[in-house]
């Protein structure tokens, strides 16, 4: 779908008169100044002189999207190895089998630099992607981050966070895979459960093999990024076990954590507990709602009986950072998903109920993120830092909200890129025609 409005192709314009989502998430009658690339000014909405640029009638003025949370390595196998029955353990099985029989360094070079051309095209400005990290993947699927890393540099800031299951720690080999993601520049990561299971209860020996983690993040000078209690199991309270050792070791890098989906499922002060420790900790957390609607809860023939998703309302409140990721695009862990974070966040709106009122909640797909990614120019409209926006024909959360924005206007350093995204086609010769 063509862009409803092209912008003037001069180094000095103005987006005027628009709804633009400021750094508090909230929207405000603005006129945008453009110059050389960058946000020259931000003004009251009619302060900008009419010659420089069109009245947009209060269309929404976006600074562009961040995605906190992918897989791109996983992205798009779903045509040659789908999940046959939707469950996570389904979606464990075929991933596997997956990984073992294709991911060569052609393969997931091809698919992960579709699904960044896929987002380019939307709107999204930054994503941090989990690689799968056992060995010997590891050594393939990184150098691939990499290269794309520096070949999409100045479009989309890429990171990479492994991702394995924690016994590796147990191991000399997590050891090697720290050194791995330092050489990298990456962040360490791992699912707190073991090697195929689920995240069902807290593991044996959790503790001693997280306090591993952590100091192999310290020792590099390493970020956390840690997939957690992504499970209906109750007992499972991982969560708050990684905010009790943070404390302790008064560890200074980032911790995000995504999913803690049990968590919602627990007392109430359980959760206030868990709450306040991971406040105090300063860890975020990222809620993944579609693939975690997608897969939580699901048996044969039984209706669904839960959304799957974290505490999101408690933990903003606490003051913690908050975010929602797109997660999972096309492969057994999420059937669908097209990498747009407009999309992402409007489904969050739904399954989360982060209306009523929506005050704030935008800054869960653009500021917030961007924080935790220590990316302090993107995410945000604010003098000075890029012109990377989205115009979208919605002038209100209700248009937004309620109708697909297809037409939207990308706009990187103050130039309308083409939002065409790469033709499903072009995967063919990679994962089989439909």
């Amino acid at each position: 779908m063509p862009s409803f409005f092209e912008p003037p192709k001069t180094d000095r314009y103005a987006l005027r008169n628009v709804n633009a989502l400021l750094e508090d998430g909230n929207l405000a009658k603005r006129d945008i100044v453009v110059e050389k690339g960058k946000i020259a000014d931000i003004l009251t909405a009619g302060a900008a002189p009419i010659d420089i640029g069109p009245d947009l009638k209060g269309a929404m003025v976006w600074p562009c999207p961040v995605d906190i949370h992918t897989h791109l390595d996983k992205g798009h196998i779903w045509p040659r190895n789908p999940n046959v029955d939707g469950t996570f353990f389904g979606a464990l099985t075929a991933t596997m089998e997956d990984r073992k029989a294709n991911w060569n360094a052609a393969d997931v070079e091809a698919r992960f630099d579709f699904g960044v051309a896929t987002a380019y095209a939307r709107g999204v400005s930054a994503i941090r992607t989990h690689l799968d990290s056992f060995p010997p993947q590891a050594e393939i699927s990184w150098p691939v981050f990499a290269k794309l890393r520096d070949k999409w540099a100045g479009k989309v800031t890429l990171q990479a966070s492994s991702i394995v299951s924690m016994d590796l720690f147990a191991t000399d080999g997590g050891k090697q895979l720290a050194d791995l993601v330092a050489k990298h520049n990456g962040l360490l990561g791992c699912v707190t459960r073991m090697a195929g299971e689920d995240h069902a209860g807290v593991p044996a020996g959790f503790d001693e093999l997280m306090e591993k983690v952590f100091i192999l993040a310290e020792e590099r000078g390493l970020d956390l990024d840690l997939h957690v209690d992504e499970t209906d199991d109750t007992t499972a309270r991982t969560l708050i076990r990684i905010a009790k050792i943070a404390l302790k070791r008064k560890f200074k890098g980032k911790i995000q954590c995504g999913h803690c989906c049990s968590l919602s499922l627990q007392e109430e002060d359980a959760i206030a507990e868990t709450v306040k420790l991971c406040a105090d900790a300063g860890i975020a957390v990222v809620s993944l709602p579609m693939c975690n609607m997608y897969l939580q809860g699901r048996k044969a023939g039984r209706t669904p009986r839960w959304r799957g998703v974290t505490v999101l309302h408690e933990m903003r409140a606490a003051g913690m950072n908050v975010a929602v990721g797109g997660d999972n695009v096309r492969d057994p862990f999420y059937a669908y998903g097209d990498h747009d974070m407009a999309e992402t966040f409007v489904q969050a709106v739904r399954i989360l109920q982060l209306d009523h009122p929506l005050d704030g909640w935008a800054l869960a797909a653009t500021k917030n993120p961007a924080e935790t990614m220590r990316l302090p120019q993107a995410g945000r409209l604010a003098k000075g830092v890029p012109a990377d926006l989205i115009v979208f024909k919605a002038r209100s959360w209700s248009e937004f909200l309620s109708r697909a924005q297809g037409d939207r206007t990308v706009i990187r350093n103050g130039k309308a890129i083409d939002t065409t995204p790469p033709d499903f086609a072009e995967l063919d010769g990679i994962v089989g025609a439909p």
